[in-house]
């Protein structure tokens, strides 16, 4: 894990701009920096038809923390800065070294170096792992760029006269860039009316003409190209193999979970993980601590809010997986001081309120002496974890099989109504009724969009991966909804504090064999993630995977916010930018309410995020 940043263009980039963009990269990587220039030399132009290069990286050592492994690593004339992990660099060595390559290091840096050399792009469909890279070609001045396939690892873009500049922090750019960026005044009004599951539908960010290269693409540029990308890898979604027995869909992914946490286990500093009283961490923990003998520090936040409070789960957990544990506890001093710090770092507003307790959780994971975390990122959506999955579901057996939706109708009443919030999802028959219904998504939105200045109106749209409604849900939250927003935060919060996170759901064999499994298996009895539960069953304590409750690292506003509080009221409506967009007597009435619903918190927590990023960045 590390930092990476970049530029290629017309012009030398002056050893100012990069040495303040390797200062704003420390904290992504501590261990080492160092710095790729073509042509080598000061002062020196590039050969006729040819660009300037730089390559910037900074390094958080976690695979062969000898030197050797440092970047920019150089090979044959090709250059290569690397954030991420490459998982099964072993296996992909192996391969290489059959072809007759020998090397220099013992890491994964090198291992995906020799591969692009050795196979091109196509070389990256043998890679299991995390990515964001720039790879060079001095000899055809060719830059590639990529990223890996669940965009676990960011790759900023800005692009103008001057040149292509890139990097894994929006910082980094501008540093680089040597100006500040617009602010995109229509992506903080699609964040005010239609929250975070609205900021992945399209290629916009927070900055105006600032892009991320998508998930699963490459884009190469230079050697008298201009830039184009490309896929190097689309999801499939085939047809599930319909006579596959519930006990094979189940055997299938214990094997592959497993699998996929012995490669994410490989690293040469200690690794911590995030625990829950939830299915997804303890499906983790249990396989690393039973499956695989790894000794397992859980850090868990503990909330006050009985709507989100999983104590007795996580000392469940604790007890009997016999545990090293270390719960935190909400801090709620200088919360919106610490907030505004957060906007800062990254660059944008702060989606939800669960990243500002997971920002808690990471600053202990770091002091506890940890460089590698593990979460269980993308379950819910591989597995049918969300409360609309049920009536999605409900849904297809009312088509399919009336008698088991009369049954599953029945479970849904008894197990799933009583903890349903949204008022939409309280209609077991709401996609039943209207299959394209989707106002339970962005909830309210028509009433958050009469708080700005200029009303603001976006339909929902969604891709049409595949056919079945549960299915194409599953996949926008994996693609668009859901996982961007969690790894954005997470990548941003894990490395403030020089932290790799690592997702063992985002594996691709795991992926491949859960489009397989027939959507009938994947809620049973009212229990969601059904077959994710009994791939668990004789590893993970009993009591949390029967548990049907669904938390995960949520966390309230007013646990950090009173905003009766006259002080933390004067901060709140004092004058900013936000007020050029936000109507201010609308947010003094929405502060006087007694009792704020869940979405009318989430939207205040939003406006508080959009009120510190413009001040700080549109002042």
């Amino acid at each position: 894990m590390c930092g990476i940043a970049g530029y290629i263009g017309p012009l030398e980039i002056a050893s100012e701009r990069v040495n303040a963009c390797l200062e704003l990269m420390r904290c992504r990587g501590p261990d080492a920096a160092g710095v790729y220039r073509y042509p080598p030399h000061p002062n020196s132009p590039p050969p006729e038809g040819r660009e300037f290069v730089c390559l910037l990286h900074t390094r958080l050592s976690i695979i062969d923390l000898d030197e050797r492994s440092d970047q920019p690593f150089q090979h044959n004339g090709k250059a290569l800065i690397f954030n991420g992990e490459l998982y099964n660099y072993l296996e992909v060595r192996a391969e290489l070294a059959a072809t007759g390559r020998t090397f220099t290091a013992a890491g994964d840096t090198e291992v995906l170096l020799q591969a692009l050399d050795q196979w091109g792009t196509a070389g990256l469909e043998r890679c299991e792992g995390m990515w964001a890279f720039a790879y060079y070609d001095a000899a055809t001045g060719v830059l590639w760029l990529g990223r890996d396939r669940f965009g676990e690892k960011p790759l900023y873009l800005f692009q103008d006269e001057s040149g292509l500049y890139f990097g894994s922090e929006v910082k980094f750019l501008i540093a680089l860039l040597g100006r500040r960026l617009p602010v995109n005044r229509r992506q903080i009004r699609r964040f005010l009316a239609n929250g975070y599951k609205s900021l992945y539908k399209t290629r916009e960010t927070f900055f105006t003409g600032l892009e991320e290269l998508p998930p699963g693409f490459i884009g190469r540029v230079g050697g008298g190209e201009s830039w184009r990308e490309y896929p190097w890898w689309t999801p499939q979604f085939p047809p599930p193999d319909v006579a596959m027995p519930y006990e094979g869909a189940v055997a299938g992914v214990r094997e592959r979970l497993i699998r996929s946490m012995e490669l994410r286990l490989r690293a040469d500093v200690p690794v911590a993980f995030c625990l829950s009283g939830g299915v997804d961490s303890n499906a983790l923990i249990a396989i690393a601590q039973r499956a695989l003998g790894y000794q397992v520090h859980g850090f868990t936040i503990m909330n006050t809010d009985a709507r989100y409070e999983e104590r007795d789960m996580v000392e469940a957990s604790v007890r009997e997986l016999g545990l090293r544990h270390t719960p935190i506890p909400i801090e709620t001093q200088d919360f919106l001081d610490n907030l505004r710090l957060l906007v800062r770092q990254h660059d944008a507003p702060v989606y939800t309120i669960t990243y500002y307790a997971q920002w808690r959780l990471m600053a202990a994971i770091q002091a506890a002496g940890y460089k590698v975390s593990v979460s269980g990122v993308g379950a819910d959506e591989l597995f049918s974890g969300y409360f609309d999955h049920h009536n999605a579901y409900l849904a297809a057996m009312a088509v399919e099989d009336p008698v088991r939706y009369a049954q599953a109708l029945a479970e849904w009443r008894e197990i799933v109504a009583p903890i349903v919030r949204n008022p939409f999802l309280q209609n077991p028959d709401y996609f039943v009724q209207r299959p394209l219904a989707r106002d339970h998504i962005y909830l309210d939105a028509e009433w958050f969009a009469k708080l700005l200045v200029d009303p603001f109106a976006e339909p929902f749209a969604e891709t049409c991966y595949t056919e079945p409604l549960l299915r194409n849900r599953m996949a926008n939250e994996l693609f668009h909804e859901s996982v961007p927003v969690i790894l954005h935060e997470d990548d941003l919060n894990a490395m403030y504090f020089s932290i790799e996170n690592r997702s063992p759901f985002l594996d691709t064999a795991l992926f491949d064999w859960c489009q397989q499994i027939p959507s009938r298996h994947l809620i049973q009895k009212g229990r969601a993630k059904a077959v994710l539960r009994d791939a668990l069953r004789g590893l993970a304590p009993d009591v949390v995977m029967d548990n049907p409750r669904k938390v995960g690292f949520n966390a309230p506003l007013l646990d950090y916010l009173d905003h009766n509080d006259p002080a933390a009221r004067a901060a709140l409506m004092a004058d900013s930018p936000v007020w050029d967009i936000v109507r201010r007597e609308q947010i003094t009435t929405l502060l006087d309410e007694n009792w704020l619903s869940n979405s009318r918190s989430k939207f205040l927590f939003n406006f508080i995020n959009i009120k510190l990023f413009l001040e700080e960045f549109a002042p």
